[in-house]
């Protein structure tokens, strides 16, 4: 089977794999969207396994047929909404088999094309068949791990929420089951217990950010160039995914947990802060929630809150100092998260409707990222310097907003 043949095909499965997404988008059966998730897998396995085919064709086998590299990246991701991703693993394993780009070679010249813009050899470039198509160069595997390490480990925020590499355009299930137990009569038989489904497709947003790197950092030795590399990429990504994770409108980044409607009586409003008002959000928590859920504020908004004392005059925030000397903030027994810049602060000229804390289960939200990290080089046109960028693909979602109880300001 020659080339375009193969494209096709793989175009036919996407067209059955979008199909059955729409449908999943209605399905409230637990036991059809687990049939519609399985036929997904079975798709994107045989979409995977027919590029593999195609990669594996000569470039010169009948040229008529021959496909651009972005006319395989269109067709593996079908220019639909249900695009083929890949595990970081997958990804990973995807990059070794393509090219050494571990080897000191590829890493020096790596480092050329980041600090001068110097193209990388054709003998050493890797496959630009990623999912990312403006990506112009993949990152060396190790530099990559270093990435993806850090990323997942630094950040207020990050850490806290729910990790997931699924492929973008997968239905994944989520049920909420809470039975309750009736009194019965001997003989007779209980209510049936009713379950809620529902689930969540994951869609791909491209993080890009800006990295600055000077011809002089050619001349670097290459440990101290690539420590610089993964600490400036790695800043940045986790800056933007928490200020999304908070704020995202869901259109061209993921959706923030401020842009979800909390549940009726968990949006509270505030003209000032006070020892009622935490009292209120407290009463507002379902109890089945309030295990694992967490303030989120500012620190001048934390601060405002530090000099209230109770009844009994004692304080109702706290900050601790463990072995490490990082601060541990608490606020009526329960942990405090500071979320830097990322929201606004409670203050008299704050306008109404704000929010400006908030309490929730960080774990309910998925973070679903695809570890595609690539390089491409542009020209700001406005200052005619060329610009470093770093290329990933995500998405994000509340998973379960019953948490999720907002302060925001009052009007006038």
């Amino acid at each position: 089977m020659n080339r375009k043949k193969l494209l096709a095909l793989i175009s036919k499965k996407n067209e059955r794999k979008a199909a059955l997404t729409t449908k999943a988008d209605t399905c409230e059966d637990v036991a059809e969207l687990r049939k519609i998730n399985a036929e997904v897998d079975a798709l994107n396995a045989d979409i995977r396994g027919l590029q593999e085919i195609v990669d594996s064709l000569p470039d010169d086998e009948n040229n008529a047929n021959h496909a651009s590299v972005d006319d395989r990246t269109a067709a593996m991701n079908g220019e639909i909404p249900s695009v083929v991703g890949a595990s970081a693993h997958g990804q990973q394993n995807r990059r070794a088999a393509e090219t050494d780009t571990d080897s000191p070679e590829y890493r020096r010249a790596f480092q050329e094309f980041v600090t001068r813009g110097t193209p990388i050899p054709t003998e050493l470039r890797a496959n630009a068949n990623t999912l990312t198509p403006d990506v112009e160069t993949v990152i060396p595997t190790q530099l990559y791990n270093r990435i993806v390490e850090k990323v997942e480990t630094t950040g207020m925020i990050l850490p806290l929420v729910t990790r997931t590499t699924f492929p973008s355009g997968i239905v994944v299930p989520t049920s909420s089951v809470k039975p309750v137990a009736t009194w019965v009569l001997e003989g007779k038989g209980s209510d049936r217990q009713k379950k809620t489904t529902g689930s969540i497709t994951f869609s791909h947003f491209k993080l890009r950010c800006e990295i600055s790197m000077s011809a002089e950092a050619s001349a670097m030795v290459l440990s101290v160039f690539e420590t610089n590399f993964v600490r400036q990429v790695s800043e940045a990504m986790v800056k933007a995914m928490e200020m999304a994770i908070l704020n995202g409108d869901g259109t061209t980044q993921p959706k923030g947990i401020l842009k979800e409607t909390p549940e009726p009586g968990q949006a509270l409003t505030a003209a000032e802060i006070n020892y009622k008002l935490l009292l209120d959000a407290e009463a507002a928590i379902p109890q089945a929630y309030e295990s694992g859920s967490r303030w989120c504020m500012t620190k001048p908004t934390f601060m405002r809150f530090f000099g209230i004392t109770d009844s009994g005059g004692q304080p109702i925030a706290r900050v601790n100092y463990g072995i490490s000397g990082v601060p541990e903030r608490v606020l009526l027994g329960r942990d405090v998260v500071l979320c830097g810049d990322y929201m606004d602060s409670f203050s008299d000229t704050l306008p109404a409707g704000a929010v400006f804390a908030f309490i929730f289960n960080f774990s309910d939200y998925a973070l679903n990222t695809i570890y595609d990290l690539g390089i491409v080089r542009k020209q700001d046109w406005d200052t005619e310097d060329m610009l470093t960028k770093a290329v990933m693909s995500m998405d994000g979602k509340v998973i379960d907003k019953q948490s999720l109880v907002t302060l925001a300001k009052a009007g006038a």
